[in-house]
């Protein structure tokens, strides 16, 4: 855990938050600031800041937020698809240091690129 990371306070229960699936290596919520009617961020459990970062000891965690996505997706509301978004360092406009995915959906088609989600 990092201590100033705000997605660490988060799987620790400091910072509350709207959960919708956590299993021992990812956690996952809804987005406090919607961009789609299904928008859910999910999280390694473990402190990552990016995929830059990223080593095969993150595999795990990295392959579950995949696993978990279209299961996340459609039990939101979002049966006939989604995108998955991450975000890396500041040329691809990430802004909380912690590894997450947005998975983006709803009933309509999401468009050829969703405005800055971070």
């Amino acid at each position: 855990m990092s201590e100033n990371c705000i997605f660490c306070k988060i799987v620790a229960g400091q910072i509350p938050s709207k959960k919708v699936y956590e299993d021992e290596l990812v956690y996952a919520f809804h987005d406090i600031s919607p961009q789609r009617p299904v928008h859910i961020l999910v999280i390694p459990k473990h402190h990552l800041t990016s995929l830059q970062q990223a080593t095969p000891a993150d595999e795990p965690a990295l392959g579950r937020i995949l696993s978990v996505a279209n299961q996340l997706a459609t039990k939101a509301g979002s049966p006939g698809g989604f995108r998955v978004i991450i975000n890396n360092g500041d040329i691809g406009c990430q802004e909380v240091q912690h590894l997450h995915a947005h998975i983006v959906g709803g009933d309509q088609p999401v468009g050829p690129i969703l405005k800055h989600l971070d």
